[in-house]
């Protein structure tokens, strides 16, 4: 298999998981959080378990498809049941630990399937990594039937009536906050991706020593997660999505600034951070500003856009190609503070102001 046929796989399942979201949401209204969360796991390992039984190189094109859509359902799904489940006080925490479990699967499972690859090939990891992934699926579904608050048909609970009934966001500070947080978050993702070249062309580091440089960025999940969550529960989702963005932004010139690969190694854990950090903030806004029937379908839309986060690779890459890193990292830096500033100021003097509101 060459890079071209490897890069559609990766694209056949990103893009088929971002346009998944939409119709999820769509479904979660109709079939309820739980049997869609149920379905978006079972669902992946059902796929999964056929990829490694796959014969052809289009079958598993198309299996890699049917598993982006399915798991399209996850996110519409598991983030207004994680609202629906915990007190309005400390919402933002509850995403914050689930958002940990996200990020030690970028760890886990490749160190896992790489383990099984060795062991019984490609085909294995795949099957090896199905069969457990079921048996989650199953075992969660059943708690979730046990716990009553997971019931979507359940009447609000009342110690959340207050919350939930003081004045939602208007549509128009729906869609500013979306721009706000999905904008400076597919920025960072796609100078991220372009990271390791950097490594290679500014300190001569091997194509392996440079790959592995990302997973300072993608370890930030673990540590920061929880500190978004409680950021957001204390001062607010905009806010700290807004100082955040801002950090980044700085944070993305200095990639080029400063000296030696260490500090750009600290310069990308800070990146990392407001990632993470932000994704958390976020989702607390939505789940606290949207009525629970709206929950899903924000996220549908919130999440596909998040997943064109490669959108703007190629286009960094290009800014690269014709200038420099340090003249595509200054504009990347400037877009994202500029997008930040402008959607604040839009948010500023709305109901989204009331420090109560936009816990």
């Amino acid at each position: 298999m060459n890079l071209v046929q490897a890069g559609w796989m990766i694209s056949a399942f990103n893009i088929s998981y971002g346009l998944g979201q939409l119709p999820a949401s769509w479904l979660a209204g109709r079939i309820g959080h739980r049997t869609l969360i149920t379905i978006g796991i079972c669902g992946v390992a059902l796929v999964g378990f056929f990829i490694g039984f796959s014969q052809t190189y289009t079958m598993l094109i198309i299996l890699l498809v049917i598993m982006g859509l399915v798991g399209g359902g996850y996110h519409p799904s598991a983030l207004p049941l994680i609202a629906q489940s915990v007190n309005a006080k400390i919402r933002g925490r509850a995403l914050g630990l689930h958002q940990i479990g996200g990020s030690s699967s970028f760890f886990l499972v490749p160190l896992i399937g790489v383990a099984i690859a060795g062991a019984w090939g490609w085909r294995g990891s795949f099957i090896g990594l199905a069969i457990p992934t079921m048996i989650f699926g199953i075992i969660l579904y059943i708690l979730l039937v046990r716990n009553k608050r997971t019931d979507t048909h359940q009447p609000v609970a009342e110690d959340d009536h207050d919350e939930i009934t003081a004045s939602y966001a208007t549509v128009r500070h729906i869609v500013v906050f979306i721009i706000l947080s999905t904008i400076p978050h597919i920025v960072a993702h796609s100078v991220k991706a372009l990271l390791p070249y950097f490594m290679e062309y500014k300190f001569d580091w091997s194509e392996g020593s440079s790959g592995a440089f990302l997973a300072i960025f993608y370890s930030t999940g673990i540590f920061v997660s929880l500190l978004g969550g409680y950021l957001s529960d204390r001062f607010g989702a905009v806010r700290v999505v807004v100082v955040i963005s801002i950090i980044g932004g700085l944070a993305i010139y200095l990639l080029n600034v400063v000296p030696g690969s260490f500090l750009v190694g600290v310069v990308t854990f800070i990146i990392g951070t407001v990632v993470h950090m932000r994704m958390v903030a976020s989702s607390a806004y939505i789940v606290g500003r949207t009525a629970p029937h709206q929950r899903a379908m924000v996220f549908g839309i919130y999440f596909a856009i998040m997943q064109s986060n490669s959108s703007l690779t190629q286009v960094v890459g290009w800014l690269i190609e014709k200038w420099s890193y340090s003249t595509a990292f200054a504009i990347a830096a400037i877009a994202t503070v500029a997008v930040t500033v402008i959607c604040a100021m839009l948010l500023r003097g709305g109901r989204d102001n009331n420090v109560h509101n936009i816990k």
